[in-house]
Protein backbone atom coordinates (compact mmCIF):
# COMPACT_ATOMS: atom_id res chain seq x y z
CA UNK A 1 0.00 0.00 0.00
CA UNK A 2 2.99 2.41 0.88
CA UNK A 3 4.33 1.63 -2.37
CA UNK A 4 1.37 2.28 -4.36
CA UNK A 5 0.70 5.78 -2.49
CA UNK A 6 4.40 6.43 -3.57
CA UNK A 7 3.97 5.73 -6.63
CA UNK A 8 0.67 7.40 -7.20
CA UNK A 9 1.86 10.27 -5.31
CA UNK A 10 5.27 10.81 -8.11
CA UNK A 11 3.34 10.37 -10.99
CA UNK A 12 1.01 13.04 -9.93
CA UNK A 13 3.41 15.37 -9.25
CA UNK A 14 5.28 14.33 -13.14
CA UNK A 15 1.96 15.22 -14.82
CA UNK A 16 1.51 18.04 -12.65
CA UNK A 17 4.46 19.62 -13.17
CA UNK A 18 4.18 18.89 -17.02
CA UNK A 19 0.56 19.99 -17.40
CA UNK A 20 1.21 23.50 -15.65
CA UNK A 21 4.61 24.04 -17.85
CA UNK A 22 2.37 23.74 -21.11
CA UNK A 23 0.91 27.08 -20.15
CA UNK A 24 4.27 28.75 -20.66
CA UNK A 25 6.16 28.42 -23.60
CA UNK A 26 9.43 29.90 -21.91
CA UNK A 27 8.51 27.26 -18.77
CA UNK A 28 8.08 23.95 -21.17
CA UNK A 29 11.49 24.63 -22.50
CA UNK A 30 13.27 25.35 -19.52
CA UNK A 31 11.46 22.01 -18.28
CA UNK A 32 12.05 20.01 -21.25
CA UNK A 33 15.53 20.95 -21.10
CA UNK A 34 15.67 20.26 -17.32
CA UNK A 35 14.37 16.40 -18.84
CA UNK A 36 16.54 16.12 -21.07
CA UNK A 37 19.51 16.49 -19.19
CA UNK A 38 17.90 14.35 -16.65
CA UNK A 39 17.57 11.52 -19.42
CA UNK A 40 20.80 12.21 -21.01
CA UNK A 41 22.55 11.17 -17.75
CA UNK A 42 20.32 7.90 -17.17
CA UNK A 43 21.12 7.40 -20.54
CA UNK A 44 24.23 7.71 -20.56
CA UNK A 45 24.70 5.02 -17.67
CA UNK A 46 22.77 2.28 -19.72
CA UNK A 47 25.09 2.28 -23.00
CA UNK A 48 28.23 3.40 -20.80
CA UNK A 49 29.22 6.29 -21.91
CA UNK A 50 31.32 8.32 -19.84
CA UNK A 51 31.77 11.36 -22.41
CA UNK A 52 30.48 14.67 -21.17
CA UNK A 53 30.08 15.33 -25.14
CA UNK A 54 26.30 14.40 -25.58
CA UNK A 55 25.50 17.05 -22.71
CA UNK A 56 26.95 19.43 -25.16
CA UNK A 57 25.80 18.44 -28.04
CA UNK A 58 22.01 18.11 -26.57
CA UNK A 59 22.44 22.17 -25.13
CA UNK A 60 23.50 23.55 -28.80
CA UNK A 61 20.89 21.86 -30.28
CA UNK A 62 18.35 22.87 -27.99
CA UNK A 63 19.62 26.29 -27.66
CA UNK A 64 18.89 26.48 -31.95
CA UNK A 65 15.33 24.80 -31.88
CA UNK A 66 14.31 26.17 -28.87
CA UNK A 67 15.68 29.86 -29.69
CA UNK A 68 15.62 30.34 -33.23
CA UNK A 69 12.73 32.57 -33.82
CA UNK A 70 13.12 34.41 -30.43
CA UNK A 71 17.26 34.88 -31.04
CA UNK A 72 16.96 35.96 -34.54
CA UNK A 73 13.40 37.53 -35.18
CA UNK A 74 12.75 35.21 -38.12
CA UNK A 75 11.56 31.55 -39.00
CA UNK A 76 14.21 31.67 -42.02
CA UNK A 77 16.61 28.60 -42.32
CA UNK A 78 14.67 26.76 -39.44
CA UNK A 79 12.22 24.64 -41.66
CA UNK A 80 15.17 23.74 -43.50
CA UNK A 81 17.87 22.24 -40.96
CA UNK A 82 14.59 21.04 -39.38
CA UNK A 83 13.99 18.84 -42.29
CA UNK A 84 17.54 17.53 -41.84
CA UNK A 85 17.60 16.83 -38.38
CA UNK A 86 13.95 15.22 -38.75
CA UNK A 87 15.75 12.78 -41.38
CA UNK A 88 18.54 11.60 -39.72
CA UNK A 89 16.40 11.34 -36.44
CA UNK A 90 14.23 8.66 -38.21
CA UNK A 91 16.70 7.30 -39.95
CA UNK A 92 18.75 6.37 -36.69
CA UNK A 93 15.66 5.39 -35.31
CA UNK A 94 14.78 3.08 -37.81
CA UNK A 95 18.44 1.24 -37.08
CA UNK A 96 17.10 0.71 -33.64
CA UNK A 97 13.93 -0.95 -34.73
CA UNK A 98 15.90 -3.34 -37.07
CA UNK A 99 18.08 -3.99 -34.29
CA UNK A 100 15.41 -4.49 -31.64
CA UNK A 101 13.79 -7.47 -34.21
CA UNK A 102 17.02 -8.81 -35.49
CA UNK A 103 20.25 -8.10 -32.74
CA UNK A 104 20.24 -10.60 -29.44
CA UNK A 105 21.83 -7.21 -28.61
CA UNK A 106 21.92 -3.54 -29.59
CA UNK A 107 25.37 -3.10 -31.26
CA UNK A 108 26.87 -0.30 -28.96
CA UNK A 109 30.06 1.04 -30.83
CA UNK A 110 31.68 4.30 -29.79
CA UNK A 111 30.66 6.11 -32.35
CA UNK A 112 26.90 4.67 -32.39
CA UNK A 113 26.78 5.48 -28.82
CA UNK A 114 27.31 9.36 -29.94
CA UNK A 115 24.48 9.03 -32.74
CA UNK A 116 22.20 7.62 -29.98
CA UNK A 117 22.82 10.29 -27.59
CA UNK A 118 22.00 13.03 -30.67
CA UNK A 119 19.71 11.39 -32.62
CA UNK A 120 17.71 9.27 -30.42
CA UNK A 121 17.45 11.40 -27.12
CA UNK A 122 18.52 15.20 -27.37
CA UNK A 123 16.77 15.34 -31.20
CA UNK A 124 13.08 13.90 -29.35
CA UNK A 125 13.48 17.03 -26.79
CA UNK A 126 13.68 18.88 -29.78
CA UNK A 127 10.86 17.67 -31.64
CA UNK A 128 8.98 18.00 -28.93
CA UNK A 129 9.08 21.50 -28.48
CA UNK A 130 8.71 21.59 -32.26
CA UNK A 131 5.41 20.27 -31.64
CA UNK A 132 4.14 22.54 -29.48
CA UNK A 133 5.14 24.93 -32.01
CA UNK A 134 2.64 23.35 -35.19
CA UNK A 135 1.27 26.83 -36.19
CA UNK A 136 4.26 28.52 -35.79
CA UNK A 137 2.74 30.19 -32.91
CA UNK A 138 2.89 28.43 -29.38
CA UNK A 139 -0.04 26.28 -29.23
CA UNK A 140 0.31 23.16 -26.44
CA UNK A 141 -2.63 21.54 -26.97
CA UNK A 142 -1.62 18.69 -29.99
CA UNK A 143 1.25 18.37 -27.39
CA UNK A 144 -0.77 18.18 -24.89
CA UNK A 145 -3.31 15.56 -26.67
CA UNK A 146 0.25 13.71 -27.64
CA UNK A 147 0.83 13.31 -23.59
CA UNK A 148 -2.58 12.16 -22.84
CA UNK A 149 -2.58 9.09 -25.78
CA UNK A 150 0.50 7.82 -23.73
CA UNK A 151 -0.94 7.40 -20.95
CA UNK A 152 -4.04 6.48 -22.43
CA UNK A 153 -2.17 3.68 -24.05
CA UNK A 154 0.30 3.07 -21.56
CA UNK A 155 -2.39 2.75 -18.67
CA UNK A 156 -4.85 0.27 -20.78
CA UNK A 157 -2.28 -1.58 -22.24
CA UNK A 158 -1.26 -2.73 -18.50
CA UNK A 159 -5.19 -3.20 -17.42
CA UNK A 160 -5.61 -5.37 -20.30
CA UNK A 161 -2.41 -7.07 -20.55
CA UNK A 162 -2.56 -8.04 -16.69
CA UNK A 163 -6.22 -9.11 -16.70
CA UNK A 164 -7.07 -10.63 -20.29
CA UNK A 165 -3.12 -11.30 -21.52
CA UNK A 166 -1.38 -14.75 -22.80
CA UNK A 167 0.17 -14.34 -26.03
CA UNK A 168 3.24 -12.77 -25.20
CA UNK A 169 4.50 -9.61 -27.49
CA UNK A 170 8.12 -9.66 -26.57
CA UNK A 171 8.94 -12.01 -23.91
CA UNK A 172 12.82 -11.90 -23.93
CA UNK A 173 13.13 -8.24 -23.39
CA UNK A 174 10.25 -7.51 -21.93
CA UNK A 175 8.01 -10.09 -20.47
CA UNK A 176 5.57 -8.69 -19.15
CA UNK A 177 3.91 -7.15 -22.26
CA UNK A 178 1.26 -8.73 -24.30
CA UNK A 179 -0.52 -8.84 -27.39
CA UNK A 180 -3.47 -8.31 -25.99
CA UNK A 181 -2.37 -5.69 -23.72
CA UNK A 182 -0.64 -3.72 -26.76
CA UNK A 183 -4.21 -4.09 -28.35
CA UNK A 184 -6.02 -3.03 -25.59
CA UNK A 185 -3.70 0.20 -25.55
CA UNK A 186 -4.25 0.57 -29.24
CA UNK A 187 -8.11 0.29 -29.06
CA UNK A 188 -8.71 2.90 -25.99
CA UNK A 189 -6.36 5.03 -27.34
CA UNK A 190 -8.37 5.68 -30.80
CA UNK A 191 -11.67 6.02 -28.56
CA UNK A 192 -9.37 8.67 -26.69
CA UNK A 193 -8.36 10.85 -29.33
CA UNK A 194 -12.27 11.21 -30.26
CA UNK A 195 -12.48 13.58 -26.92
CA UNK A 196 -9.10 15.14 -27.91
CA UNK A 197 -10.56 15.94 -30.99
CA UNK A 198 -13.73 17.35 -29.67
CA UNK A 199 -11.99 19.53 -26.82
CA UNK A 200 -9.02 20.48 -27.93
CA UNK A 201 -10.41 22.07 -31.50
CA UNK A 202 -6.94 21.72 -32.97
CA UNK A 203 -6.86 18.34 -35.69
CA UNK A 204 -10.04 16.96 -36.64
CA UNK A 205 -11.18 12.96 -35.46
CA UNK A 206 -9.93 11.16 -38.51
CA UNK A 207 -5.84 12.78 -37.84
CA UNK A 208 -6.12 12.52 -34.16
CA UNK A 209 -7.27 8.27 -34.79
CA UNK A 210 -4.40 8.33 -36.85
CA UNK A 211 -1.81 10.41 -34.31
CA UNK A 212 -3.16 7.67 -32.16
CA UNK A 213 -2.34 4.58 -33.73
CA UNK A 214 1.29 6.38 -34.61
CA UNK A 215 1.68 7.32 -30.43
CA UNK A 216 0.38 3.21 -29.74
CA UNK A 217 2.84 1.72 -32.26
CA UNK A 218 6.18 3.74 -31.72
CA UNK A 219 5.53 4.43 -28.12
CA UNK A 220 5.40 0.77 -27.85
CA UNK A 221 8.65 0.22 -29.54
CA UNK A 222 10.06 2.78 -27.74
CA UNK A 223 9.26 1.39 -24.81
CA UNK A 224 10.74 -2.10 -26.22
CA UNK A 225 13.70 -0.48 -27.19
CA UNK A 226 14.71 1.16 -23.84
CA UNK A 227 14.03 -2.39 -22.18
CA UNK A 228 16.31 -3.79 -24.75
CA UNK A 229 19.13 -1.35 -23.18
CA UNK A 230 18.31 -1.84 -19.32
CA UNK A 231 18.67 -5.29 -20.31
CA UNK A 232 22.13 -5.02 -21.72
CA UNK A 233 22.75 -2.98 -18.74
CA UNK A 234 21.70 -5.25 -16.44
CA UNK A 235 19.82 -2.51 -14.53
CA UNK A 236 15.69 -3.14 -13.70
CA UNK A 237 15.05 0.88 -14.22
CA UNK A 238 16.85 3.62 -15.89
CA UNK A 239 17.45 5.56 -12.43
CA UNK A 240 15.58 6.60 -9.45
CA UNK A 241 14.94 9.70 -9.64
CA UNK A 242 11.13 8.77 -9.47
CA UNK A 243 10.23 6.93 -6.94
CA UNK A 244 7.87 3.83 -7.94
CA UNK A 245 8.70 4.87 -11.35
CA UNK A 246 12.42 4.37 -11.77
CA UNK A 247 13.99 7.12 -13.52
CA UNK A 248 12.35 9.90 -16.27
CA UNK A 249 13.24 8.00 -19.17
CA UNK A 250 11.39 5.51 -18.08
CA UNK A 251 8.68 7.75 -17.75
CA UNK A 252 9.63 9.47 -21.54
CA UNK A 253 10.48 6.44 -23.23
CA UNK A 254 7.45 6.05 -25.33
CA UNK A 255 6.88 9.68 -26.43
CA UNK A 256 10.45 10.23 -27.07
CA UNK A 257 10.79 7.34 -29.45
CA UNK A 258 7.10 8.96 -31.32
CA UNK A 259 7.90 12.44 -31.05
CA UNK A 260 9.46 12.30 -34.92
CA UNK A 261 6.92 10.59 -36.26
CA UNK A 262 4.20 12.76 -35.05
CA UNK A 263 5.94 16.19 -36.01
CA UNK A 264 6.64 14.07 -39.61
CA UNK A 265 3.11 13.17 -39.85
CA UNK A 266 2.25 17.38 -38.66
CA UNK A 267 4.30 17.90 -41.87
CA UNK A 268 2.88 16.15 -43.85
CA UNK A 269 -0.78 17.64 -42.88
CA UNK A 270 0.85 20.86 -43.63
CA UNK A 271 1.69 19.88 -47.35
CA UNK A 272 -1.56 18.33 -47.83
CA UNK A 273 -4.19 20.28 -46.34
Amino acid sequence: MKELLIRLLSGSLYVLLLILALFNEQALIILFFIFGLICMGEFKKLIQLKSSVPYFIFIILYAVFGYWQLALNTYFGLDEITQILMVITIFVQLFLIKDLFSEKTIPLFSSKRFILTTFYLSSAFVFLILIANYYENYNPNILLGAFILVWVNDSFAYLVGKNFGKQKLFAKISPKKTVEGFLGGLFFSCIASYFIATFTETLNFTNWLILSIIISVFGTIGDLIESKFKRQANVKDSGVIMPGHGGLLDRLDSIIFASPFIYLFLRILQYVS
